[in-house]
């Protein structure tokens, strides 16, 4: 496996799934009669960030995975989402941004000097900032969205949070 299929491309399947949860919940709050743009400020606790930057977050997390792995810069995003369409707009956003990124670069990207702006003077390998920063953080952001939407009573299940499976048929 390719340090693209690791990031990119999987971080885009799952930058859908999400999508398609926020779907389910747009549907949800319509048959419940009540405004889907509750949900982005919905939090577990009060000291939680809201769902509307647990969206903001994961997509920059697959960004700037895509972007400092292929050596390019990543957009920047105010971060003002406060809709349901907003927050599906910064995902299409996002996926539109990882399916320019060239996959050679990024498989180049392994031993790359990765740079964080909140790690002054520090670097890190780009196969290590993947496995041991991008993917974890993604996952944190993407599953916490999740159980928000989940915890408010939106549908949704593990099949709509895994996906995309390269299933074929086999002989019993």
């Amino acid at each position: 496996m390719s340090l693209y299929q690791y990031s990119v491309l999987q971080m885009s399947s799952m930058l859908r799934n999400i999508d398609g949860c926020l779907d389910k919940a747009i549907a949800f709050a319509e048959a419940k009669e009540f405004s889907a743009d509750d949900f982005a400020g919905f939090r577990l606790a009060p000291d939680m960030r809201p769902l509307s930057f647990q969206i903001q977050a994961a997509c920059d997390a697959a960004k700037f995975a895509g972007a400092r792995l292929a050596g390019v810069e990543a957009p920047s995003n105010p971060d003002t989402e406060t809709t349901m369409a907003e927050l599906k707009a910064r995902i299409a956003t996002t996926l539109e941004f990882l399916k320019g990124l060239d996959e050679r670069a990024v498989d180049g990207g392994a031993e790359r000097e990765v740079r964080m702006s909140f790690l002054p003077g520090m670097g890190i390998r780009g196969a290590d900032y993947l496995r041991q920063m991008a993917v974890p953080n993604f996952y944190f952001h993407v599953t916490t969205a999740y159980a928000l939407l989940r915890a408010a009573g939106v549908g949704v299940g593990k099949r709509d949070f895994i996906t995309d499976l390269a299933l074929f048929p086999v002989a019993d």
